[in-house]
């Protein structure tokens, strides 16, 4: 499940002890949501969100960002995600506008920088969605029809790990499998 401290997408499980002294638990939870509802309102992809949410732990397993600067990386990650996950993304002006014009075109674009060069580039990396539509197909192979009920019990399920910082520890394969084993009826 967890191999030398560090998920299956290269991001230390621990890095609230190791890495960030100004963010808690729960200020990524809040970040985490905070994604999920701008997501909803641009009509987002689910890949995006998990692509984000990602980016967003492996960059805070690497660099120390302070709190205040927290929103500007999940906006920053939203819009790496956005590039590699969605067709017609929202701007960057979009993205500065969701919050409240906080961050400049200019912080969100050096923030960019900032991830990518810190993940040497690497976004291609397995999240638990990628395998849950998987697992999902592979769940109901031997059903006449698809059962929608526990897709989205499933897809429901995997949303509300994402806000958990303690589910860093578990490979998305795993999060995937348990969401996935339920009982549909």
């Amino acid at each position: 499940m967890v191999i030398q401290g560090f998920d299956g997408d290269g991001a230390l499980v621990d890095y609230m002890k190791t890495v960030q002294w100004d963010i808690t638990q729960e200020i990524r939870g809040i970040l985490t949501d905070w994604i999920v509802e701008v997501s909803q309102e641009y009509k987002l992809e689910s890949g995006t969100i998990y692509l984000t949410v990602t980016l967003i732990d492996r960059y805070l397993s690497k660099m120390y960002t302070e709190n205040q600067k927290l929103q500007l990386l999940g906006i920053t990650c939203m819009l790496i995600a956005l590039k590699y996950e969605e067709i017609g993304a929202p701007r960057v002006e979009d993205l500065c506008f969701i919050t409240d014009d906080t961050y400049t075109r200019k912080e969100v674009l050096d923030m960019e920088g900032q991830v990518l060069d810190a993940l040497n580039f690497h976004l291609s990396v397995l999240t638990a969605q990628i395998l849950l539509q998987r697992y999902i197909l592979a769940a109901q192979s031997s059903y006449k029809e698809p059962v929608v009920k526990q897709e989205l019990l499933s897809n429901y399920l995997a949303e509300l790990v994402l806000t958990e910082y303690g589910f860093l520890k578990f490979m998305p394969s795993f999060i995937a499998a348990s969401v996935v084993f339920h009982d549909p009826s």
